[in-house]
């Protein structure tokens, strides 16, 4: 009489965990980049609100303003992410926002990206974005060239 195999073999099982740990491999890379990505979204909305404000500037003076402060842009935003904004006005249609992240991991830590907005009277402001030092897996679609 044959015995009838019950549950699995050793070589199963060693193949199933070697499977496993093909995946893990694969996936916890692509998790941690994806994570930092979400971080970065503070960034881009820190920007977002010190863009609101250069614009509403620009469009009731007619220039850039010729600071942070003058602009109302809180330079050191509340966040977990953001160390803090940068404004420069490199003349009176052209100005630059400047976020420099923080807590994120190794690689984006102390790392900084901008939106440049150069001015027109008739369409209003233009906004480029230029990825500075940021590793431009991190960074929001516009971003990245």
């Amino acid at each position: 009489m044959k015995r009838v195999q019950q549950g699995f073999t050793l070589i199963e099982l060693m193949i199933v965990v070697a499977i496993i740990g093909i995946l893990a491999a694969v996936a916890i890379p692509a998790y941690t980049d994806y994570t930092a990505r979400a971080k970065v979204t503070e960034a881009v909305g820190a920007l977002a609100s010190a863009k609101t404000s250069v614009s509403e500037f620009y469009t009731s003076q007619g220039v850039m303003p010729k600071d942070a402060a003058e602009a109302g842009i809180n330079t050191a935003p509340a966040g977990k992410y953001v160390k803090g904004i940068t404004y420069t006005q490199t003349s009176g249609t052209v100005a630059t926002l400047e976020v420099e992240l923080q807590a994120i991991n190794t690689a984006a830590n102390g790392k900084k990206f901008a939106l440049t907005g150069t001015g027109d009277t008739d369409k209003g402001i233009t906004w480029e974005c230029s990825k500075g030092d940021t590793p431009e897996k991190f960074l929001p679609a516009n971003c990245r060239k």
